[in-house]
């Protein structure tokens, strides 16, 4: 005999439950804030590209009534005088001067229409080139990169699986209507099986698309040579791993916060506590490293941010390192978490009991 969750029947009543719970999921008010969480890192990197845009543009203006070539301000050195410096390169497009008793200060500010070269004077000599240079993809996708380990994963994609999935439950207690799910000739591992997977499909439109929509926005001020010379290269597989990882990263803490909402009534206690284990994980043994979903996710990023950077010694000590898994087996060991906690969450769905004035 078949197992009761394979049967003809089970998947007709979990198609039920997905497209009732579609409409629900997608069109709740409680979950607009959602919207707004996956969408907002777009938005910032739209005013990025639209400054960068802009400033690119003043370069230019700038370096055509001051024209200098790269090779040229490349050539200046650390010695030389301010005369010295005008002979080489013409007139800077702003000079400063700042004097306090034994020493003065002066700044020239040249561009060659792409990066900003800051030549500071002490005292008539020249003691530091500072080269602003353009934004470029290798930089951008770098930067994204630490966006999308420590915001977008750990925060965005966190608390709006949990915002959607707590819900899924949830909300249906505190709108007296859960009980019409549980008197009807429904299964409820079918229940809870159709509520995952329609949530699931909500949050992975949700935030597939908003690190879809940030990638878009990120490149959107370089040339078309650029953006297509760094698609031939890295860029097809890094974009096809970032949003296979945000769509596994919502199938993990979806079953994590579907099961939380069955156990616990206020949401508040079981979020902090995930969120807990999954920040203390760089500190955590190996063997415990293996139980959370960050540990999976890191591994599958294409560019994964050292967590050793920037701290102490003593941090460093506390933190505990583990071979990061392959591919392969990261994929597997997220889908094997996420399933175990689904089977407990089924288990706890065939006791769930309703009683409204607890509630």
């Amino acid at each position: 005999m078949s197992p009761p969750l394979l049967e003809a029947q089970s998947w007709a009543q979990i198609g039920a439950v997905i497209r009732l719970e579609l409409k629900k999921t997608f069109l709740s008010q409680r979950g607009l804030w959602v919207y707004l969480l996956a969408l907002a890192p777009a938005a910032i990197y739209l005013i990025h590209a639209i400054d960068t845009m802009r400033d690119l543009e003043t370069r230019r203006t700038l370096n055509a009534a001051h024209p200098v070539a790269t090779e040229t301000l490349r050539s200046i050195h650390n010695g030389m005088s301010p005369e010295e410096v005008v002979a080489v390169a013409g007139q800077p497009y702003s000079q400063t001067s700042f004097s306090r008793r034994a020493f003065r200060l002066t700044t020239y500010l040249y561009t060659d229409g792409e990066s900003n070269y800051a030549f500071l004077f002490r005292n008539g000599e020249l003691v530091r080139i500072n080269e602003q240079d353009r934004c470029n993809l290798p930089k951008d996708a770098a930067i994204f990169a630490t966006v999308f380990q420590f915001f977008y994963l750990r925060l965005a994609v966190f608390f709006g699986c949990a915002g959607i999935f707590m819900n899924l439950f949830r909300a249906e207690m505190l709108d007296k209507s859960l009980h019409f799910y549980l008197l009807a000739p429904l299964k409820r591992e079918a229940l809870l099986i159709g509520k995952y997977l329609a949530g699931l499909t909500a949050a992975v439109a949700t935030f597939v698309t908003g690190t879809a929509l940030q990638i878009a926005a990120l490149s959107w001020h370089f040339e078309p040579g650029a953006v297509s010379e760094y698609l031939r290269g890295p860029g097809l597989s890094q974009i096809a791993a970032y949003l296979g990882v945000t769509a596994l990263a919502c199938a993990g803490y979806g079953s994590v916060f579907l099961a939380a909402g069955l156990l616990f009534r206020n949401p508040i206690v079981p979020a902090a506590g995930v969120l807990l284990w999954e920040g203390a994980n760089p500190v955590l043994p190996a063997a415990l490293k293996k139980i959370s979903v960050i540990f999976y996710l890191q591994a599958l990023c294409p560019v994964v941010a050292a967590p050793e950077q920037g701290l102490s010694l003593f941090e460093r000590l506390l933190i505990s390192s583990a071979e990061p898994p392959p591919a392969w087996l990261s994929v597997l060991g997220l889908l094997a978490l996420t399933a175990a906690v689904l089977v407990f969450a089924a288990a706890r769905a065939r006791r769930l009991e309703i009683n409204y004035g607890a509630e």
